[in-house]
């Protein structure tokens, strides 16, 4: 059997060598390779299987080939998505990952990075836990590193996340213009970044239609399937006093909608829902579920290309790369 080489990618894709070779090691963007060469390269290196040669190349370089990827709950579909897209990226770049899951914990997050510092990968990609940027850097010191989902305010430090601000803000007007008044917001971890620019979005829309005199409450304190059952079996136990629920993601979303069934309460003829996250499966709910979709695809790619240039350019002054990338509205039945 032929082994797959940049050789045999040239060959297939008509480009030259030192172009497969420079997209394959991440310095396309650097080398100003065109976005369809990038594809073109990129799908040929995935179709046949393409491995590149780790122990001759750390040979050359003195690196790994191995990047720390640190999640907060791998078992939350967005984060499974969001670190499937990561790897994806990084393998087509020549990198191992190496995975580890915090558990929404600062010690589990702290241990995390101190094993990546101890296995010496070349870079760190982290949804960071907790509020302690000193930590992190610390820790990480010189290992190049970029973080993703979630930021500290006023860092230094790489980020590559979802404009959360502006996702709350849509789904909350969506909600206004649906006429909905009384709103009821279920967030997240409330020191995550992600939750509280969801709750600023969302007051801030309230604050834009005060003529409406719109009733809301925000609650809840984690990502979790449990968090969204229990507010609203609390809350709707008794009465419908509310007419939407905004679940800040898919797990929150999935707990509410098994409380609201146990608890007899149609959607969305007596309440609307809307939910953060895009997953497939929340079409083949009944009703299908109307949500803010963030670009989980674009923000593994950036982020993964923000890291290998970082490690290619480490010593060069690089100014950091901070993104807020925009979510879409994705429109469906249940509000």
């Amino acid at each position: 059997m032929r082994k797959n080489t940049i050789q045999s990618i040239s060959e297939q894709t008509g480009y030259s060598v030192s172009t497969v070779s420079r997209v394959l090691s991440g310095k396309a963007q650097r080398s100003r390779i065109s976005q369809k060469a990038i594809d073109i390269i990129q799908a040929e290196a995935k179709r046949v299987n393409y491995t590149p040669n780790l122990l001759a190349q750390g040979l050359r370089t003195s690196r790994t080939y191995t990047i720390g990827l640190t999640v907060p709950g791998i078992d939350n579909p967005f984060f499974a998505t969001l670190a499937s897209t990561v790897i994806e990226n990084l393998k087509l770049a020549g990198y191992h990952t190496l995975l580890a899951d915090s558990l929404e914990n600062e010690k589990d997050f702290e241990s995390s990075l101190l094993m990546f510092r101890s296995r010496s990968v070349d870079g760190i990609i982290a949804v960071p836990v907790g509020n302690s940027i000193a930590l992190m850097e610390e820790i990480t010191g010189d290992i190049p590193a970029v973080l993703i989902d979630r930021y500290f305010e006023g860092t230094s430090l790489p980020y590559i996340c979802t404009d959360n601000y502006a996702g709350g803000y849509m789904a909350t007007e969506y909600l206004i213009n649906r006429g909905c008044r009384n709103i009821l917001s279920i967030q997240g971890v409330e020191d995550s970044t992600p939750s509280m620019e969801r709750v600023r979005g969302f007051k801030d829309a309230i604050a834009a239609h005060s003529d409406k005199n719109i009733e809301y409450a925000v609650v809840g304190d984690a990502f979790s399937v449990e968090n969204g059952y229990n507010q609203v079996k609390r809350i709707f136990s008794e009465e419908v006093k509310y007419d939407a629920v905004f679940a800040y993601s898919s797990t929150i979303l999935l707990g509410a909608i098994r409380a609201f069934r146990e608890l007899g309460i149609k959607i969305p003829e007596q309440v609307g829902l809307i939910s953060f996250d895009n997953n497939g499966f929340l079409d083949f709910l009944d009703p299908a579920i109307t949500r803010i979709e963030q670009p989980l695809s674009e923000i593994g790619r950036l982020a993964s290309q923000t890291l290998i240039d970082i490690i290619e350019n480490r010593h060069q002054d690089l100014p950091p790369v901070q993104r807020l990338i925009a979510p879409s509205l994705i429109v469906r039945d249940s509000c």
